[in-house]
């Protein structure tokens, strides 16, 4: 006995006819701002973040509180900023988002200057071998102040993208 095969665009279609309404309607609330959205969409999102506070020990909850509080505090453009930084570690991969999270607690007790120093001798360092590596720590130890930041502005990425 032949079974016949029946084209899949007539189930496709009839998919897409009853999901069109959902996706529209999904569509039309990204436009809407958080008290015109439905409670159970308001719920949906809101969820994620009780269960992060519900299983996070005391240190975590108040490092979310803090983290909270200086995202109130950002104006638009340090918000955007945020947000392209977060952007960017996603697209990172497991290993480099683990080296940039090392990378951030040796700075994060530094001063500006010294952060900045060492972000761009990371990104540097990236792209050396190990000799060149030594090498270079070698260097920096020996220069003085005015030497390093000369160092720096040379090999800042940021600057190098803008000329």
């Amino acid at each position: 006995m032949m079974i016949r095969k029946r084209p899949a665009l007539p189930l496709l279609a009839a998919l897409l006819f009853v999901a069109t309404p959902a996706m529209a309607q999904s569509a039309d609330n990204t436009q809407l701002r958080w008290e015109q959205l439905p409670s159970a969409q308001q719920e949906l999102l809101i969820q994620p973040t009780r269960d992060r506070w519900d299983n996070a020990s005391p240190e975590q909850r108040q490092h979310m509180l803090q983290r909270a509080r200086r995202w109130q505090e950002m104006n638009p453009e340090e918000r955007a900023r945020a947000r392209r930084g977060r952007e960017h570690f996603e697209r990172l991969s497991a290993e480099e988002q683990q080296q940039m999270r090392a990378l951030y607690q040796r700075t994060r007790h530094m001063n500006e200057t010294e952060r900045h120093h060492a972000v761009v001798l990371y990104h540097a360092m990236r792209r050396m071998s190990a000799n060149e590596r030594d090498a270079l720590q070698q260097q920096w130890r020996k220069m003085s102040p005015a030497q390093r930041e000369a160092w720096v502005e040379a090999h800042d990425p940021k600057r190098q993208h803008r000329h």
